[in-house]
């Protein structure tokens, strides 16, 4: 077999079923030996996107129980240099991305210069690890990378892989992966101990869980956990869904709203007791750094020991998320589960219904706000989001509501733009029963407008709800707030509905909520995608969150 089958079996034997890229002269025995593995090959616009959509093939994945790396597949030159985005974000949102590059052989790079790069140098920052391929070590390489990508906090890994390699025959022969079967890390000692009784003797106690409780699929063990002692559960935006947020012990998503945080914050003073559980402060505003005082006892579940400094832990449980909330939650509960306490009579539910109240619908029945009401009420509770950044997205995850984990995907640690099309379509391809709602600005939807031919290809119901107001909302209002002029945030609008229908979609103007639930509730029963175009005034998100 070929270096390039040989690498492809292993992502196979690894549980991988997507890969995603663009062709060039160096991948190309790359590409065919995906496909021949078993993995289907997807061909995007831009390799950014096409990391995206692996991403949201991931978290389909993840959903029917499928833990397994996702590949993203790039030419040399300007194909891993426009990837860096992507690699940047699988980073930092904790994706486990094979990021699968070609090169030209080391003895030919030193005379032949043409987009030649040092692949390795410029994405190291970014990687949890990077390989260069070598005859003879395939399978101890794949397995290490593979290993890498999936452990701890999940990331991207990058393998370069020169021609050779890839096109010539490997003496090796495919083996079973050298990392083996994991077997659960539990949390021991006096600090279970010490955790435990912290836990039952709070009166005021609050818990804040995010993305690696995600990646672990605690959602369950968290819910029994929460109920069995009546904690709140607090979520960043990465953790939504990780309780149904209409369960009475959800507070929802926060970390980018300073609206929201008026209300969580105050909470997180007053607790006499913060469980983190699986919590990654790095999708959090500034001020979320030190926001509870150093005496607040808190207990920290994690997967890996954190040095990121935003604030004050005094019992770490470093170990395995779901085993470590099965130790401390009790085999029988200890009272009825809908059991009030005091902290959440007093405190709790009022600060339920603020939020509520402030993030409700425009008075005038039209706005972002009304559009995110009316589209969560219309479409099933199945549905799955996906926002792209901008100040529409931290309205939005204040307002949605979500039933489970991964459904609502966004880029919540980098917060890049144009991630939230690829991100549902990805998701689409691997979960195509689960409606697909994309939220996007007018500037995000431009910036990768080519997804759309992608989404016209796959003949599937999709919609993408994108907020015309003809500016970068999001910085022109800190623009004001720094009494810096009106500079390089407005421009003219785009007509949408007839760019819909050019890549092959349905596109329509939206101005009322009528007309958005009429499209919206037609769009489910349409093959091709629907683009609804919400005008909304320039100034729409003042005061908003």
């Amino acid at each position: 077999m070929r270096g390039a089958d040989l690498i492809a079996q292993k992502l196979h034997q690894a549980g991988s079923q997507y890969a995603f890229g663009i062709p060039g002269g160096e991948v190309l025995a790359l590409m065919d030996a995906l496909n021949l593995a078993g993995l289907k090959f997807n061909l995007v616009k831009h390799e950014n996107a096409g990391g995206f959509m692996a991403e949201g093939v991931w978290h389909a994945l993840a959903r029917q129980g499928v833990d397994a790396p996702v590949v993203l597949l790039a030419t040399l030159g300007p194909g891993v240099t426009n990837a860096v985005n992507v690699i940047a974000n699988a980073f930092q949102d904790r994706v486990p991305l094979i990021f699968i590059t070609g090169c030209v052989d080391g003895a030919d790079a030193e005379t032949y210069t043409h987009q030649v790069m040092d692949h390795q140098q410029l994405l190291r920052p970014i990687v949890k690890a990077s390989f260069k391929a070598a005859a003879g070590t395939l399978n101890a390489m794949m397995d290490k990378a593979i290993s890498i990508a999936m452990s701890g906090q999940p990331g991207p890994v990058h393998i370069d892989v020169p021609i050779s390699v890839a096109e010539g025959k490997s003496a090796e022969r495919l083996r079973s992966p050298a990392y083996g079967i994991r077997a659960a890390q539990l949390p021991f000692g006096e600090v279970v101990e010490q955790a435990r009784d912290l836990i039952n003797s709070a009166e005021r106690p609050i818990a804040i869980a995010g993305v690696d409780a995600v990646n672990a699929c605690a959602s369950a063990e968290i819910k029994a956990f929460c109920e069995a002692f009546q904690i709140p559960l607090l979520t960043s935006y990465k953790g939504k869904g990780l309780i149904p947020e209409a369960h009475r012990l959800s507070l929802g998503g926060a970390g980018l709203s300073p609206k929201a945080d008026k209300r969580v914050l105050p909470l997180l003073e007053e607790a006499d007791l913060i469980v983190l559980i699986g919590y990654d402060p790095i999708e959090m505003r500034v001020n979320w750094r030190n926001p509870w005082s150093n005496e607040t006892p808190v207990i920290e579940l994690t997967p890996v020991l954190r040095s990121h400094g935003m604030h004050h832990v005094s019992h770490t449980l470093a170990a395995d998320i779901k085993p470590t909330l099965i130790t401390l939650t009790p085999e029988e509960s200890t009272g009825p589960l809908d059991a009030e306490t005091d902290w959440l009579r007093d405190r709790i539910v009022p600060t339920q219904a603020a939020l509520r109240a402030d993030f409700a619908a425009e008075k005038s029945d039209w706005g972002p706000a009304s559009v995110f009401h009316e589209l969560r009420k219309t479409l099933p509770a199945t549905t799955v989001a996906t926002a792209d950044s901008g100040a529409h997205r931290i309205l939005l995850s204040q307002i949605w509501e979500s039933v489970h984990p991964r459904t609502m995907l966004q880029s919540s640690a980098l917060c890049t733009m144009a991630c939230a099309l690829p991100l549902g379509i990805g998701h689409k391809m691997a979960k195509p029963e689960d409606p697909v709602i994309v939220f996007v600005g007018d500037a995000g939807l431009e910036m990768g407008l080519g997804d759309l031919a992608v989404l016209r290809d796959m003949q599937v119901p999709f919609i993408v709800c994108v907020l015309v107001d003809e500016s970068l909302s999001l910085i022109e209002m800190k623009q004001r707030a720094n009494q810096h002029p009106n500079l390089g945030v407005d421009f003219s609008a785009t007509n949408f509905p007839a760019l819909a229908d050019a890549y092959g979609g349905h596109g329509v103007w939206v101005d009322d909520t009528d007309t958005l639930k009429r499209e919206a509730q037609a769009a489910l029963k349409r093959d091709t995608f629907t683009l609804l175009a919400c005008r909304i005034d320039r100034r729409a998100y003042d005061g908003q969150f």
